[in-house]
């Protein structure tokens, strides 16, 4: 495994639209644990193929709606789709391709996709909360859509201040 630069948004490659994966193979398997080993060592939720500079149809997400006791582990999605949402929240949301920036973003409270594995099995994931929004997020970054611009508005320095403390 090793770790890739995550793009900034400053890069081109973040806004244009991820090809679907074709191939299950070594190449597919070495992209998903490197993004999760980036994902981890980065302390993200959630991270996409463009977002290392790879325009295909995967995302490595983080489930932390896990039973006390239990650690997160990292959801893997090839060629993810939503197909149901319910409910709202609204929630500040950030980016590892836009360090240090936040905004208040409305996505759907739950969140299902059907995606294929590694090895090519289609299956569907429910997430909740956290994992319903990374889900929405990430699937964004597929299509070239990065979150600011799906921002009702971006927090300040200060409501960004105001919010650490609120959490310590």
């Amino acid at each position: 495994m090793a770790l890739r630069n995550i793009l900034t948004k400053e890069d081109a490659t973040l806004y244009k639209k991820c090809r679907p994966v074709t191939d299950f193979n070594e190449r597919l398997h070495q992209l998903l644990d490197d993004m999760g080993e980036t994902l981890m060592e980065a302390d993200g939720v959630g991270l996409a193929a463009p977002q290392v500079g790879v325009l295909r149809r995967a995302v490595v997400v983080l489930e932390t709606n896990v039973p006390e006791g239990e650690d997160p582990y990292i959801i893997e999605l090839i060629n993810p789709e939503i197909i149901s949402t319910s409910g709202e929240q609204t929630g500040a949301e950030g980016c590892l391709s836009v360090p240090g920036e936040y905004g208040l973003v409305k996505r759907p409270m739950d969140v299902t996709v059907r995606a294929q594995n590694r090895f090519g099995e289609t299956f569907s994931v429910s997430g909740t909360g956290l994992t319903a929004r990374c889900f929405c997020h990430e699937l964004d970054h597929l299509d070239g859509v990065i979150f600011t611009t799906k921002a009702e508005r971006m927090l300040t320095e200060e409501e960004l201040q105001g919010r650490e403390k609120e959490e310590d």
